[in-house]
C-alpha cells in the first residue's frame, strides 16, 4: 500500500473538494450534509495513521497472502483506477436503496454505514434486516479480491468515552466477524474502533449525533 499516497488523497477529501457522494435512492451525485461539515470518512485521516503504525514487514507479508489467495496471484499494477471504478460501479448497483453511502475518494472507497439501520441503540449485534446489505457487499469483496477491506466503528458522544470506545470496536468487530464468516479472506479485515473522536456532524443535535453513529468500510487497492 502507497500510504503517501493516500494521505494526500484524504487532505484532497477533507478540503472538500474531492469527495464524490451518491444518493443510495437516486444514485445521483450530491454533497452531503456531513461532507458540508467535515466531509464523509473524516476519521479516515485517522485510519491513515492507525495504517502507517503498522510493522512494514508484516503489512508486505500479508499483502503478499492476500495477493496468493486472489485470483491472478498478482498485485493490480497500473491498473488500480480501473479496478476501483468497477468495484465502484458494482458496489453501487448491489447497494441502491439500502441506504449505504458509496464515497469515491482517489483509489479507494468507502462505505458509510449509519447506525440506525446497522445496530440497535447501545448494542454491538448487526440488526437483522441489515445482514442483506452486508452480503451485497460480500458478493462484490469476492470478486474483487486484491482489496484491504478497513472496518472502523464511530459513535457519537452520549455516555462515557470509555463506553463508546468499547462499543465502536465491538461493533466493527462485529462487521468484520461476520464478512469473515461470509468468506471474504481473513487477511483483508483489518477493525478498528474510534470511539467518539472522530464525528462528522453536531453531536450537540439528534441528526448530528444520529449521522456519528456510523460504521465505515474503507477499501484500499493492494498495488505495486
Amino acid at each position: 500500500m502507497k500510504l503517501t499516497t493516500l494521505s494526500l488523497s484524504v487532505i484532497t477529501c477533507l478540503a472538500l473538494t474531492s469527495c464524490a457522494t451518491y444518493d443510495p435512492y437516486t444514485g445521483d451525485k450530491e454533497v452531503s450534509n456531513a461532507t458540508k461539515g467535515a466531509g464523509i470518512g473524516a476519521g479516515v485521516a485517522t485510519l491513515i495513521a492507525y495504517l502507517a503504525n503498522k510493522d512494514e514487514d508484516d503489512v508486505r507479508k500479508r499483502n503478499q497472502r492476500i495477493l496468493k489467495a486472489a485470483a491472478g496471484g498478482a498485485a493490480i499494477g497500473g491498473g488500480v483506477g480501473y479496478y476501483m471504478d468497477t468495484q465502484e460501479a458494482e458496489l453501487r448497483k448491489q447497494l441502491r436503496g439500502s441506504g449505504v453511502s458509496v464515497v469515491r475518494d482517489g483509489d479507494n472507497i468507502n462505505l458509510v454505514m449509519p447506525g440506525n439501520i446497522t445496530f440497535n441503540s447501545g448494542k454491538s449485534d448487526i440488526a437483522p434486516s441489515f445482514l442483506s446489505v452486508l452480503d451485497s457487499v460480500v458478493l462484490v469483496l469476492k470478486e474483487f479480491d486484491k482489496t484491504l477491506v478497513v472496518v472502523a466503528g464511530h459513535t457519537d458522544s452520549s455516555g462515557s468515552t470509555a463506553l463508546n470506545q468499547n462499543l465502536s470496536e465491538q461493533r466493527a468487530q462485529s462487521v468484520s466477524n461476520y464478512l469473515s464468516n461470509a468468506g471474504v479472506l481473513a487477511d483483508r479485515l483489518d477493525a478498528v474502533g474510534f470511539g467518539e473522536l472522530q464525528p462528522i456532524a453536531d453531536n450537540n443535535t439528534a441528526e448530528g449525533k444520529e449521522l456519528n453513529r456510523r460504521v465505515e468500510i474503507t477499501l484500499l487497492p493492494i498495488a505495486q
